[in-house]
């Protein structure tokens, strides 16, 4: 996996071995941080269901101010602590835990920008922007990507949200929600 622009553009990291981890790819990367390049210096973000880190790293070499790397996977978190001491980026750092658990815990609305690329085989893309919405973690008027096969129903857009961007790529469906507030 590479890292497409920013502070560590070209620098490639090594992807952990794990059945069903499917790093976004850099077409899917680039039109996805080309929407969000006026958002993203300063923003603080989390990348749920981490895996390879790709879109938390990514994130963070355009100029996020803290990044949370939210995986459940002993492996992938063993690499994504590795990736992290190889790029020296102090600001980011890994949650060891379920993202659906990591939603669940009490935290003040202090993220400007959520990532969910949640596994493929699961329906966890469908429901995620709603248990986004019941946590509060995210800020009025705060980004949530949703990557989703393409196939895959639309997920369900809490009331107050609105969708801000949307498209296929390939086998892939890329939506953007702004939390309402």
């Amino acid at each position: 996996m590479r890292i497409i622009a920013g502070q560590w553009r070209g620098r490639k990291l090594p992807v952990a071995d794990v059945p069903g981890l499917r790093p976004s790819g850099d077409r899917v990367r680039e039109t996805l941080f080309n929407w969000l390049a006026p958002d993203l210096p300063g923003a603080v973000c989390a990348d749920l269901f981490a895996g390879t880190g790709a879109l938390g790293f990514e994130a963070a070499s355009r100029g996020a101010r803290q990044v949370e790397l939210v995986e459940n996977n002993r492996l992938a978190i063993q690499n994504l602590e590795r990736c992290i001491e190889m790029l020296g980026a102090e600001q980011v750092s890994v949650k060891p835990m379920d993202a659906m658990a990591w939603l669940r815990s009490p935290t003040e609305p202090v993220f400007d920008l959520l990532f969910a690329d949640p596994p493929f085989d699961s329906e966890l893309h469908q429901h995620i922007a709603q248990a986004v919405s019941d946590a509060g973690c995210l800020k009025p008027g705060g980004l949530l990507y949703i990557e989703s096969p393409a196939d895959a129903p639309s997920p369900v857009v809490p009331q107050g949200w609105s969708a801000w961007k949307e498209k296929r790529i390939g086998e892939v469906k890329m939506l953007v929600l702004k939390s309402g507030g």
